[in-house]
């Protein structure tokens, strides 16, 4: 059961163009990289010369000119096999390019975003702090201008693709004056920027997050990413569309655990008979298949609303959080149904097991978005 009539002969392709790179590329490498928490650099190259971190990039910036559901199409694709690829995807686009090619000036688009659009070069989005994650108004890092130099002092956490070998730059937010917040673009090689050993992760292994210390980083005036105190304005925006992403990612999570769990439940024999035909095992993964489907109409309709330029920050809360539940909740009927094999990491259950997790945490936590669908009611 899905809902591809609603997508055209080009995204159809696209699906089938990324399902088979997939398999193909991704699925033989995935517990491998894993296993060894290494980052997939080759497969990261592939990805880019397909277009794949280009899709939602207009083409005079090298991208493909497409738009957010086609990347979040994507994202569904490689997510069912390995959600470190896909969040690594779509930390690079969606809060890696977005934020420059929203709000950056025509020369910080001209020099960055061709680079990253190819997966040569890739981008963090500097936000959490120690002291200011779900609470993002709490931001501590400061920067200050003097003579046409800003420079920054303070410590960023669980920052996605900001210290891998051909990380580029990090947007990062900080207090520029007085309740003021503001974003600025950090080159990785500037002096006092650190990218501190990488986290020992429960998931997302292959994925690369690490905390970051800026002391006394000098970068210059033209740095500012968009106006000078509308950084946690517009990193908020950021992290609306960044929720349908997730969604997406987490509809893939799920369904891979109901393709998995079909593919078992028919092989798998105890006391002479699938147990694909105990209702036991049936009714779950029927329930299984409804969270994913529930979940991919939720992204749809969010996905839908961004591209057709309607209000959808409610609508990317409801998807953040139908999903990402789908998402955890069918890991788990997963692993349950392949019972000891289930618990062992070599397994693609196992890992969504560690992975699905902090889908309900990562880009706003479940918590979060229940409060803004409340206050959307009035609540």
């Amino acid at each position: 059961m899905s809902i591809d009539h609603l997508l055209n002969e080009e995204q159809l392709a696209l699906v089938e163009g990324v399902r088979e790179f997939t398999q193909d590329v991704v699925a033989p490498v995935s517990a491998k990289h894993d296993q060894e928490k290494s980052f997939p650099y080759d497969v990261i190259s592939q990805m880019g010369e397909m277009g794949l971190f280009g899709l939602p990039i207009p083409e005079e910036y090298g991208g493909q000119g497409g738009d957010y559901f086609t990347l979040c199409l994507a994202l569904e694709e490689l997510a069912k096999v390995d959600q470190s690829v896909a969040i690594t995807l779509e930390a690079g686009v969606s809060l890696g390019m977005m934020p420059i090619l929203k709000f950056g000036t025509e020369e910080q688009k001209q020099q960055w975003l061709p680079a990253l659009a190819e997966a040569k070069q890739l981008a963090g989005f500097g936000l959490t702090e120690p002291a200011a994650g779900s609470d993002a108004g709490g931001t501590q890092t400061k920067a200050t201008l003097e003579n046409g130099i800003w420079t920054i002092n303070g410590n960023k956490e669980f920052i996605t693709n900001s210290g891998t070998d051909i990380t580029s730059m990090v947007t990062v937010t900080a207090v520029t004056g007085q309740d003021e917040i503001s974003t600025i673009i950090v080159p990785t090689d500037t002096p006092g920027f650190t990218a501190e050993p990488a986290y020992d992760k429960v998931g997302w292994n292959a994925s690369d997050t690490h905390p970051l210390t800026l002391q006394d980083v000098q970068v210059p005036e033209e740095n500012l990413l968009g106006e000078r105190g509308r950084g946690f304005a517009n990193f908020m925006g950021i992290l609306d569309e960044g929720r349908v992403a997730i969604a997406a990612l987490a509809t893939g999570a799920a369904q891979g655990c109901v393709d998995e769990s079909v593919q078992y439940a028919k092989t798998r024999t105890t006391f002479g008979r699938p147990i694909g035909e105990n209702q036991g095992v049936s009714f779950k993964i029927a329930r299984m298949q409804a969270r994913a489907y529930a979940a991919r109409s939720a992204y749809y309709a969010a996905a839908m609303k961004i591209i057709a330029g309607q209000p959808f920050k409610t609508e990317a809360s409801i998807a953040k959080m139908v999903a990402s539940e789908a998402a955890m909740d069918n890991a788990r009927d997963a692993t349950q149904i392949f019972g000891g094999y289930g618990f062992m990491n070599e397994t693609l259950v196992a890992r969504h097991y560690r992975d699905s997790k902090i889908l309900e945490i990562g880009e706003g936590t479940t918590e979060v978005q229940l409060m803004l669908i409340a206050r959307s009611l009035g609540l």
